[in-house]
């Protein structure tokens, strides 16, 4: 199938469109902000001048990622999870995890990936408006699973 095709499914294309989220203002005062992005919970990160969006549930076991602090792991910035201090890259959506050669008496911890775990989405501004993309990655990653209905943290009026 031919992505770039006009031909595409409506539904399909409606899926990844833009959405406005919110007012830039207000995302750097409070240096967060969760939505719902065509059924899909995320939450968006300002931290250090740039966005970062991605699903709001930790691909480990579900825990709340907008309530989560923003830390830097080997001068890369993450969200910990607060559940259970899974930390989750803000520009790629890698799990890390620090690691010891226990056959090395003298070695010191250092950071590793244990790859791309959380599904990462696209943040614009345009004219103090944040809009969000939902990646279209073919790709399963792990928060995937937590982003079905049975999981969701934010509640919109029915």
């Amino acid at each position: 199938m031919d992505l770039s095709s006009p031909e595409q499914d409506p539904e399909m294309k409606e899926e990844y469109s833009s959405v406005y989220v919110g007012r830039e203002e207000d995302i750097k005062k409070s240096e967060r902000m969760t939505a719902v992005v065509h059924d899909r919970e995320v939450v968006i990160f300002y931290h250090k001048g740039e966005y970062h969006a991605m699903d709001i549930r930790c691909y480990h076991s579900g825990g709340p990622l907008h309530l989560g602090e923003i830390e830097d792991f080997d001068g890369r910035p993450c969200v910990v999870c607060p559940w259970h201090k899974f930390k989750i890259t803000l520009a790629t959506g890698e799990g890390l995890y620090q690691s010891i050669n226990p056959k090395d008496p003298s070695a010191k911890p250092k950071w590793c990936s244990k790859g791309i775990k959380q599904r990462i989405h696209t943040v614009t501004v345009d004219n103090g408006k944040i809009y969000v993309t939902l990646s279209n990655e073919p790709v399963k990653y792990d928060s995937d699973f937590y982003a079905t209905g049975n999981f969701k943290v934010i509640k919109t009026p029915s």
